[in-house]
């Protein structure tokens, strides 16, 4: 089993939108759990704050409560995930181009959304 580190806005899309091929994830790419950095559940206890955002975040947090939390910790979600796969070959799940970039070339892979569907880039 292959543990996934998530950012928020993947658990955002994930949670709150339908993923075609959530189904069929473990014959597509393997046997995989997602797990969530304290940073991102610090990060999301936040943005329930905010109004335009409030339901979306409150669906994310009702969607990962069983989830396994990782302690990686810090003040901004994108630079901890990072400093953790440079210290720990991981996959990680996200949507953002600059991560997804800074990842790849530190010779992890990538777990992000394509036409919601969820896909893996290396």
């Amino acid at each position: 089993m292959v543990e996934v580190i998530c950012d928020t806005s993947f658990l955002i899309h994930l949670a709150t939108k339908r993923i075609k091929n959530i189904d069929r994830l473990d014959v597509e790419i393997g046997q995989i759990t997602f797990v969530v950095p304290q940073v991102v559940k610090n990060e999301l206890s936040e943005l329930v704050k905010k109004p335009d955002k409030k339901q979306d975040v409150e669906l994310t947090q009702e969607y990962i409560k069983n989830f396994k939390i990782v302690p990686i910790s810090g003040t901004f979600a994108d630079k901890g995930l990072l400093d953790y796969v440079l210290k720990n070959r991981i996959i990680v799940a996200t949507m953002d181009k600059e991560l997804k970039k800074q990842i790849k070339n530190n010779g992890s892979s990538v777990m992000s959304f394509s036409n919601n569907r969820i896909v893996l880039e290396s």
